[in-house]
């Protein structure tokens, strides 16, 4: 019994020892340590990208509506029934056609008066004429059949652009539009009978913010986006209001498009992009690779190993990318990724990426 208690008392005391023994081995390995004291694998792997430049242009986004590079609603000049209507609505008409007739049946009779009576006044004045030259009459007498002449040749003139009044002709080309006239009708100045306009070019009305007021010049280049189809097209700015809307604190400009096609209709909403200038050597980094601040914005690139961070300043942004203005240059080597890992001048393991 006695050596059952001894056993067994030497059991414990021995359980106790390796209790609080255990936990004072070290059972890492020689390698396991090395690594920890290796220098490299304390190294934040990162990727990184060499800087460069590439041309970059300052855009502004509007919305416009286009507009008839020249629109006319077609009216009469005078009274009268219509005779004749010579065009085709919605169709192509020349500078100059005519488009409408109305009836002129008594200056026509007028017109034709006046030229007997012009051809008699022309022989009585040359016959005077010679007369006179050879003072077989007065110079007064002479003078009387002059005037006569002068008048007749004032009466067809008058007559001719009565008659004018009663011809609608195209102002310029275009394509005109629905009739609200018929022949027979009887028409007055006050009747609209259909509307001409010139579809190309077509002229884009748009508003921008006043603080642009200064890069909205003429010449300026614009993209055209149509919102029904997606189509974008070229066009240039050609005159700017040179005063600011008071209420809307905007400044109203206007574009020209080509429309060979005819794809732009007047009236419809468009998109715009406004290139307010060109940047040939513009340095851009990802978004994600710029960092914030307490005293701004920063970077970090990648220098003798380390991650060095620069406070940066920016300009434009993209969708994906900023432009940076100061203190990066082209062959600068930026840090794109693991920027949360980063504490300035970490020793760092690049990857470079394209």
């Amino acid at each position: 019994m006695k050596n059952k208690k001894k056993i067994i008392i030497w059991g414990g005391l021995i359980i106790v020892l390796l209790i609080l023994l255990i936990p004072k081995i070290d059972f890492t390995s020689s390698e396991e340590t090395s690594s920890n004291t290796n220098p490299a694998s304390r190294m934040v792997p990162v990727n990184g990208l060499i800087i460069d430049t590439k041309p970059l242009q300052n855009k502004i986004f509007s919305n416009g509506t286009l507009v008839s590079n020249e629109e006319v609603e077609l009216r009469s000049e005078t009274s009268g029934k219509i005779t004749q209507i010579l065009f085709v609505e919605g169709k192509q008409v020349k500078q100059g056609d005519l488009l409408l007739k109305i009836n002129d049946a008594e200056l026509q009779a007028t017109f034709k008066k006046n030229k007997s009576r012009e051809t008699l006044a022309k022989d009585r004045e040359f016959r005077y004429k010679q007369l006179l030259e050879k003072n077989l009459t007065s110079q007064q007498e002479y003078d009387v059949q002059l005037n006569e002449l002068n008048s007749v040749l004032a009466d067809i003139e008058f007559t001719q652009a009565q008659i004018e009044k009663t011809e609608i002709r195209a102002p310029f080309d275009g394509v005109i539009g629905l009739r609200s006239v018929s022949v027979g009708s009887y028409i007055s100045p006050q009747t609209p009978i259909a509307k001409l306009q010139s579809i190309n070019p077509m002229k884009i009305d748009f508003a921008v913010p006043q603080k642009y007021f200064g890069l909205i010049k003429e010449g300026k280049t614009v993209y055209v986006k149509l919102a029904s189809t997606g189509k974008i097209f070229n066009g240039r700015i050609y005159a700017v209001e040179p005063k600011i809307d008071q209420n809307t604190r905007t400044v109203q400009a206007r574009a020209v498009v080509p429309n060979e096609r005819g794809e732009l209709t007047p009236g419809a909403y468009v998109e715009i992009d406004i290139v307010l200038e060109e940047l040939r050597d513009a340095i851009m980094i990802p978004s994600e690779a710029l960092v914030p601040d307490l005293e701004g914005e920063k970077v970090f690139v990648y220098r003798n190993g380390k991650a060095v961070p620069l406070i940066v300043q920016t300009g434009i942004r993209t969708e994906s990318e900023v432009q940076i203005v100061s203190e990066l240059s082209k062959g600068d080597t930026l840090i794109a990724s693991g920027i949360i890992q980063l504490r300035p001048n970490a020793p760092v393991k690049l990857s470079l990426v394209r």
